[in-house]
C-alpha cells in the first residue's frame, strides 16, 4: 500500500502543455495483459483516432479463464483536440450484456455541468477545469506530461466525479515489459484513498508517447498488474 503524502504542495494542476500536442499520432492501436495476483487475468485492446479536431478512444478487456464469464468490458471515449491536449464530450462504460451497469457520462462545459446516468437514473456533478474520464486521461499523458513533483486532475468513472493525486516517484526509470524496455515516469497514487486501493503508472517516455507501459492496482482483493504488449501508430 502507498501511504498518503502528508504534505502533498501542489499548485493548481502542475502539468503544462507540451510541443507533443503537434507530434501526437493520429491513430494508435494498444495491447496489454493484466494478471491478478500473478496468474492471467485479461486481455486490453484499445484504439485511439483523432481527425478533423475530434478524439475517439475505444477499449475492450476480455477476461482470461473464468474472468472471461464476466463479458467483454468497453469503454468509449469521445470529444475535441486542442492545444492543451483532450476535452472528453461523451463516456461510455458496458460490463458484458449487463444493461443496468451501463455508465453514461456528458461533458457539458458551456454550463460547467457532467450529466451522468448510473442505473438509468440521471446524475450531475460541477465540471471542474480540466476534467478527464478514466479513458481519456490514459492519452491525454501523449499531450500533457507531469512537470512538478504531484498533480491534481478530476476525472469521472461515468458513475462519479474523483479527485485524481499523483506524486512522480521517478524520471527516467527503466522498465522492462513485453513490448520492450522504457525509460518511464513513475507515477505513485496520493490520494486520502490510496491506502484502501491505490494505482501507480509507469508512463514510457516519447517512446510510447508518454502511455503507460504498466500499471499497478492494489485493494484488498490483491493486485492487478497490466503491462504493454504491442503499439502501433500511424
Amino acid at each position: 500500500m502507498q501511504h498518503v503524502l502528508a504534505k502533498l504542495v501542489v499548485i493548481g494542476f502542475l502539468l503544462v502543455a507540451q510541443s507533443l500536442a503537434l507530434a501526437a499520432p493520429k491513430s494508435l492501436t494498444v495491447t496489454y495483459e493484466a494478471t491478478r495476483n500473478g496468474q492471467p487475468f485479461a486481455n486490453i485492446s484499445e484504439t485511439y483516432t483523432e481527425e478533423n479536431g475530434k478524439y475517439r478512444i475505444e477499449s475492450e478487456t476480455r477476461g482470461i479463464g473464468v474472468y472471461a464469464l464476466f463479458g467483454v468490458r468497453r469503454l468509449l471515449s469521445e470529444g475535441e483536440v486542442s492545444e492543451a491536449g483532450l476535452r472528453p464530450l461523451h463516456f461510455e462504460s458496458h460490463q458484458g450484456n449487463e444493461a443496468k451497469r451501463s455508465l453514461f457520462a456528458d461533458f457539458d462545459w458551456a454550463n460547467n455541468v457532467l450529466n451522468m446516468k448510473v442505473k438509468g437514473k440521471p446524475v450531475s456533478a460541477a465540471l471542474k477545469p480540466d476534467t478527464q474520464d478514466i479513458s481519456s486521461l490514459i492519452y491525454q499523458f501523449m499531450f500533457v506530461q507531469p512537470q512538478g513533483d504531484a498533480f491534481k486532475l478530476p476525472v469521472t468513472t461515468g458513475k462519479k466525479l474523483k479527485q485524481y493525486e499523483y506524486r512522480v516517484a521517478g524520471r527516467d526509470v527503466p522498465v522492462t515489459v513485453p513490448s520492450g524496455t522504457y525509460k518511464a515516469i513513475h507515477l505513485q497514487d496520493a490520494s486520502a484513498e490510496a491506502d484502501d486501493e491505490s494505482k501507480e503508472l509507469w508512463l514510457g517516455g516519447k517512446a510510447s508517447y508518454f502511455l503507460p507501459v504498466k500499471l499497478v492496482t492494489r485493494d484488498d482483493k490483491g493486485v492487478i498488474e497490466q503491462v504493454l504488449t504491442s503499439l502501433h501508430a500511424e
